[in-house]
């Protein structure tokens, strides 16, 4: 495997096309904590022609819902939720101009279609390693939607977060790599 890559979010298409599925990457910078209610608050907003709370363009919207801060810390646990699970509204945001996405777990065909046609990224976080990946998060704070609570949208900071490529801009799958290169044995 390749060394690691250290990227600064949010990042370019021309960036999001240069990954390649496997790649380790440290991100650092700003990226967005959104799930369920909050990518469902979006796409309803869209649909209404109304503009977003926030500008998501060219942005990385990480599939988390961070548990309650420690005293001296920006967040507890904030481990990686089931990508699957924003599958139907994700096309359509990565139309919008999301560039980037984290979470765990495999995409539909209709999420890996928008990312090659757009060029956006879907990157895999260590699921079970909450704890371990709250501490790369500076600062976090709402910007939208504070009634869902852990559901709101977050603004966070990372420093050398990592993740790895799972689905590249050219639609390459390591949930479906990975597999295949062991049932050849």
């Amino acid at each position: 495997m390749s060394e690691v890559l250290r990227l600064e979010a949010p990042f370019s298409e021309a960036a999001a096309r240069s990954l390649e599925v496997g790649q380790r990457v440290l991100l650092s910078g700003v990226i967005y904590g959104a799930r369920d209610q909050a990518h469902r608050r979006f796409i309803d907003a869209l649909e209404r022609g109304e503009e977003l709370p926030l500008d998501l363009c060219g942005q990385v919207i990480y599939y988390v819902g961070p548990t309650p801060v420690p005293p001296g810390r920006a967040c507890g646990s904030a481990g990686p939720t089931t990508g699957g699970r924003m599958d139907r509204y994700t096309p359509q945001l990565i139309a919008y101009g999301v560039r980037g996405l984290i979470g765990k777990g495999k995409r539909s065909p209709e999420v890996v279609a928008a990312l090659k046609e757009h060029g956006a990224v879907y990157l895999a976080a260590t699921g079970g390693a909450g704890a371990l990946l709250g501490r790369r998060i500076r600062e976090m704070r709402v910007v939208a939607y504070p009634d869902l609570g852990p559901e709101a949208v977050y603004r966070i900071v990372v420093e050398e977060f990592p993740v790895t490529v799972a689905i590249d801009s050219r639609g390459q799958n390591l949930y479906e790599l990975g597999p295949a290169r062991y049932r050849k044995a």
